[in-house]
């Protein structure tokens, strides 16, 4: 199969790499923030802007993870979101939730202005909408509950695309942005003064006794009273959080587009085989249309790079645009739709999270900067209590139980793939389970025929990794950490690599 366009972010391509040093003695400060995606760099900054000393720690580079791999959409109206919250939790959370949405674009609009950004931040219109009839009374049932909630939300019967719609839900002054030029403005203005940014740390674990001690593979540690892990899905296993969401890719291809022809504003639809739509201005003054899709659990689906071409033959057929960029990305759902957000657990006083973003992230790490920050400084928020991640979680739901069931399988089934498969079997290009001497292994035959080899065993919590063709990478379908094929980390939770075997 033949892909068209760059394989890679279009967010990361259009900006310069970062270049901060690697931590390399002991740092004290009062806060330690691990992860620089949008959570942690908002975190930070709010943090240092009420006077504490911070220290921004990032395994890779600032923006080039799940942050700098998003749509990029910030909106309290997230598909179809409200009418579940009201049953799932009543009318009252479900308020405070498109509460702490709104208030979190209002807060990212603030910091634009205030320290003039530029990141071609954008008041847009966001639509869901409905292709056929079963879509139109899922948005009549959302529209109602948005409306019941306070929402300015508002039922159309057309939008600004060149497909058939049978009705759409319109929220106007939502926000649209370039996340890594945020996050790199953002992240330059908060080295001095006793606070730091350290790149290509890895962190290996942390303590969370007298003050926090935050231990990196690079040898020295930050000590700091309080520590804020914002890496995806926490690093730390404690808490539980691996089994209390799943993770979930999705794909984006974007192309140039003429500017007469191009959607105003933001969409999503509903449905099998939704489509997510925006534009975003360029650096060269064109517009590139962004088309998003396609998701599914992380690890289930090895044939990754045909979703890639649906989405193409969509930009084609609907937009006639060419693709010139194809990406992916990951987020963690959580089991009550709600992101977890505060203390790591109740016995840890000084150690906060934030995850479960649930493929809404752009939105949710501003509302986990503001509830994280507020609770650091002892500050009352009005959504701490909604977002707490110590709260109860509903392991006994559909989703949950079948979620977890599919780990177990994953965890014990697994190991029976590629069995009595040896690498010889292993064609150019693919990557294949094999078994050699008893272990399993995961083997990857490049185009020139050289093959690499590493274990299969994820080092997270002992599952089978997976082959996934189009990214040319090796994931973990149980808890989402994913690798190269020398077995190099590229999303965690986990902390280490693949192990190295031969198959000599």
């Amino acid at each position: 199969m033949t892909l068209t366009g760059r394989h890679t972010s279009y967010w990361i391509d259009s900006t310069l790499p970062s270049s901060y040093p690697a931590l390399s003695q002991d740092v004290t400060v009062d806060v330690a923030v691990i992860g620089a995606g949008l959570a942690g760099v908002m975190t930070a900054k709010l943090l240092k802007q009420a006077g504490k000393t911070v220290a921004l720690i990032e395994a890779d580079r600032i923006g080039q993870g799940a942050s700098g791999h998003t749509t990029a959409k910030v909106s309290a109206l997230q598909q179809l979101i409200y009418a579940d919250l009201i049953d799932q939790h009543g009318n009252e959370k479900a308020r405070l939730y498109g509460e702490s949405n709104q208030a979190a674009i209002a807060r990212l609009a603030e910091l634009v202005a205030a320290e003039g950004i530029d990141c071609n931040f954008e008041r847009k219109a966001n639509y869901t909408f409905a292709t056929d009839s079963d879509g139109l009374q899922q948005i009549k049932d959302e529209l109602e509950a948005a409306q019941s909630l306070g929402l300015p939300a508002t039922f159309v019967e057309h939008v600004d695309l060149p497909l058939a719609v049978t009705g759409a839900i319109r929220l106007p002054d939502q926000a649209q942005f370039h996340p890594r030029k945020f996050m790199l403005a953002v992240a330059a203005t908060l080295p001095g003064d006793g606070s730091h940014v350290f790149e290509q740390t890895r962190v290996d674990s942390v303590k969370d006794e007298g003050p926090g001690r935050v231990i990196t593979q690079n040898g020295p540690t930050v000590i700091a009273q309080d520590v804020v892990v914002t890496t995806n899905l926490p690093i730390l296993d404690i808490g539980l959080y691996f089994a209390k969401s799943y993770p979930q890719r999705s794909y984006l291809v974007g192309g140039y587009i003429e500017a007469n022809r191009a959607p105003q504003d933001m969409y999503i639809g509903v449905g099998t085989g939704y489509r997510s739509l925006r534009t975003t201005p360029t650096d060269d003054g064109r517009l590139l249309l962004l088309v998003g899709g396609e998701g599914h659990k992380v690890g289930k689906d090895d044939a990754t790079d045909e979703r890639y071409q649906r989405l193409e033959d969509y930009m084609r057929g609907q937009f006639g645009v060419e693709p010139a960029y194809r990406w992916s990305s990951q987020d963690f759902k959580s089991f009550d739709q709600l992101p977890y957000i505060g203390k790591l657990t109740p016995a840890h006083q000084h150690t906060y999270v934030a995850t479960g973003f649930s493929l809404w992230g752009m939105t949710k790490s501003v509302i986990a900067a503001m509830v994280l920050s507020d609770s650091i400084l002892g500050r009352e928020n009005p959504w701490a209590d909604l977002y707490d991640a110590t709260r109860p979680t509903p392991f006994v739901t559909t989703t949950s139980i079948q979620q977890n069931l599919d780990v177990g399988s994953h965890w014990v089934g697994d190991r029976f793939k590629g069995l009595f498969d040896s690498a010889d079997g292993v064609a150019p290009g693919a990557g294949k389970l094999v078994t050699h001497k008893g272990s399993k292994v995961a083997a990857y035959r490049d185009d020139s025929g050289q093959l690499h080899t590493v274990s299969a065993v994820c080092p997270h919590l002992g599952c089978i990794v997976a082959w996934n063709q189009a990214e040319k990478s090796w994931d973990c379908p149980c808890h989402g950490s994913r690798f190269d094929t020398e077995g190099k980390i590229l999303h965690g939770p986990t902390v280490k690599p693949l192990e190295q075997k031969t198959c000599d």
